[in-house]
């Protein structure tokens, strides 16, 4: 949290509600990117940004975590055209730009500029949380897992739901602040400043790649 941009009375409210504590980091992360596909990543999309300095920083990452043989989970959010173009996802009456996120189309397509590999894991979504509606939690615990790296788009939005309910869902959290954007300034420090009070650590990039790096070399 920065003095200089909530202020000493808002650092000194919540040291005094207990919050902000470290996690604990486990010996068996798993990656989870969320939503970096090009309806996010691309500003040309209603629902994009240019998010370029947070695919390649995600990109650096998850080879960090390739020699430990670190899982590695995609997310993209993909709705039918009946769900596209209906009333059926309530969420999409909020956010209407993002009835464009239809499947097959390049929008849910994940950025071409990541690494991923042929043994990581894609799930599709229809809502905010990685977690909700999926076997996310499931396959975390099937691959032994114990911590959650999570990066992606938006900070403000499925970031920010996704952190929640993987803390709730008995992991900890680690989020590396240059692997997550928003469409704009506010939104993402603001929800930065919750998931570091309430639900996980927000850690630099370089400490993310570390942590990663002293991990066992995974058996060949």
């Amino acid at each position: 949290m920065s003095d200089a941009q909530y202020g000493q009375d808002t650092e000194r409210t919540y040291e005094r509600a207990g919050f902000g504590a470290p996690v604990r980091r486990g010996d068996r992360p798993a990656i989870v990117v969320v939503d970096l596909t090009r309806g996010f990543t691309e500003d040309r999309f209603p629902s994009g940004a240019d998010l370029t300095e947070v695919v390649a920083a995600t990109s650096a990452l998850i080879e960090a975590g390739r020699p430990a043989g670190v899982p590695v989970v995609f997310t993209t959010i993909a709705y039918t055209a009946a769900e596209a173009t209906g009333d059926a996802v309530t969420w999409l009456h909020k956010a209407r730009g993002m009835r464009g996120l239809v499947e097959d189309s390049e929008e849910v397509t994940i950025d071409p500029r990541l690494p991923r590999g042929a043994r990581d894991h894609v799930i599709a979504k229809k809502g905010a949380s990685a977690f909700f509606g999926t076997a996310l939690a499931s396959l975390l615990t099937g691959l032994g897992r114990d911590t959650v790296l999570v990066c992606g788009a938006t900070t403000s939005g499925c970031v920010r739901a996704t952190a929640v309910d993987a803390v709730q869902s008995g992991f900890s959290v680690l989020v590396p602040r240059e692997c997550v954007g928003d469409r704009a300034a506010g939104p993402h420090e603001a929800n930065l400043f919750d998931i570091q009070a309430k639900y996980g650590d927000v850690i630099d990039l370089e400490d993310a790649i570390a942590y990663l790096s002293a991990l066992p070399v995974a058996a060949s």
